[in-house]
């Protein structure tokens, strides 16, 4: 069988959008992109330019963006972790613990919404402010320190003038507006597209999938495991963008890990879009975020509750979560508001063992030392 073939028969969705990519030239910004990728969709009043991904960058890994100057936002979001930071749930600069873990930010310029449950997050001019300035819980804590933030960055050798290039335009370069949208186009750059399964794919390389990650991709696009519904198109994600987007799909789903009391709950004030809609229908749904570098952001679930990839197979297998004791005893199994999707299935630990190497095809190592995307201040 032909790789054209193959990709008609396992990845529904993805000839529909290389169909609909971008082929006119691109405009001020090289994306650089990787074969098969659509260009981004970016917002009008903040358009890519490579002064403002440079100062991105250094703005993203400098910890005096804190209010007490001892986390950068690569403290939460580590390259080698494809973004992540290893840990069930986000720690703030004051030591504050989070309800949820931090997401990863591979192919974040392409997710329809940011944040675990947030509909309202499209943009990440909008996700990026919260972070900086939240205060429940306090992430970087940069709310009643702004003036003194700002002057540290006056005071660095080289802001003034990586601010001025990047935003010539505005007399008072140095602002909290010019901040939020430098990092808003680094993180866009942070692409992943040289896994395992991009180079069997969309180069043509049939070697780069080992015969138990094939097997593996084969369960996983099957209509049995029902995983491609939550995690499909080229970015393996519930709902994508793209500069071509007709419209925008903001998909939430409830896979049954709580069941408190047996109504559908999920533990307080942390019980997903319920806690934007107030409607009980929306209680314990969540963004399914993209799989690829999946293996890289253990653990996993929104707050962490799953060690690792086995683990979450093996959720999955079961239709969800039996908690027999404790706070949040119930049996998630029987969650009236789960998804359709999850309805449980039996692998073999064969096939058990190949679906996890087809997870770890979706690894892209040239992505996590990348050095576009590197510490700045790590020196050389």
């Amino acid at each position: 069988m032909n790789i054209a073939s193959y990709i008609r028969m396992v990845l529904p969705g993805v000839l529909l959008l290389l169909a609909g990519c971008d082929d006119s030239p691109q405009e001020s910004y090289d994306w650089k992109l990787p074969v098969g990728f659509p260009e981004p969709r970016v917002p009008a009043d903040n358009p890519m330019t490579t002064e403002k991904v440079t100062l991105g960058r250094r703005l993203f890994y400098d910890k005096r963006l804190s209010g007490n100057g001892t986390q950068s936002c690569g403290s939460c979001h580590q390259q080698s972790l494809a973004f992540s930071d290893g840990k069930p749930r986000g720690i703030g600069s004051t030591n504050q613990v989070h309800p949820r873990g931090s997401m990863g930010l591979t192919n974040v310029a392409y997710n329809a919404t940011l944040a675990w449950a947030n509909p309202a997050l499209a943009l990440l001019e909008q996700q990026i402010p919260l972070p900086l300035f939240g205060e429940n819980p306090v992430e970087m804590g940069v709310t009643g320190k702004e003036v003194e933030v700002l002057a540290r960055l006056q005071a660095d050798p080289l802001y003034p003038k990586l601010f001025a290039d990047a935003f010539p335009d505005k007399p008072q370069a140095i602002s909290f507006p010019n901040v939020i949208a430098a990092i808003a186009s680094f993180s866009r750059t942070l692409i992943s597209g040289n896994s395992p399964f991009d180079r069997f794919t969309f180069h043509n390389e049939p070697g780069a999938l080992t015969p138990g990650a094939l097997r593996g991709m084969k369960l996983f696009f099957d209509e049995r495991l029902e995983c491609f519904h939550c995690h499909g198109g080229f970015n393996f994600a519930v709902a994508t963008v793209q500069k071509k987007s007709a419209f925008d799909e903001r998909a939430f789903h409830n896979n049954g890990l709580y069941n408190i009391g047996g109504v559908g709950a999920y533990p307080p004030g942390n019980q997903g879009l319920f806690d934007h809609t107030g409607q009980r229908v929306d209680a314990g749904k969540f963004r399914a975020p993209s799989l690829r570098n999946i293996a890289l952001t253990a653990p996993y679930m929104h707050d962490g509750s799953l060690s690792t990839l086995s683990d979450v197979i093996d959720f999955y297998a079961a239709g969800g979560r039996l908690t027999e004791e404790g706070p949040y005893a119930g049996d998630g199994r029987l969650n009236p508001n789960k998804s359709g999707f999850v309805r449980g299935f039996v692998l073999t630990p064969e096939e058990k063992s190949d679906v996890l190497e087809f997870l770890g095809s979706l690894t892209d190592r040239d992505f996590l030392t990348n050095p576009a995307f590197s510490d700045p201040f790590a020196g050389p």
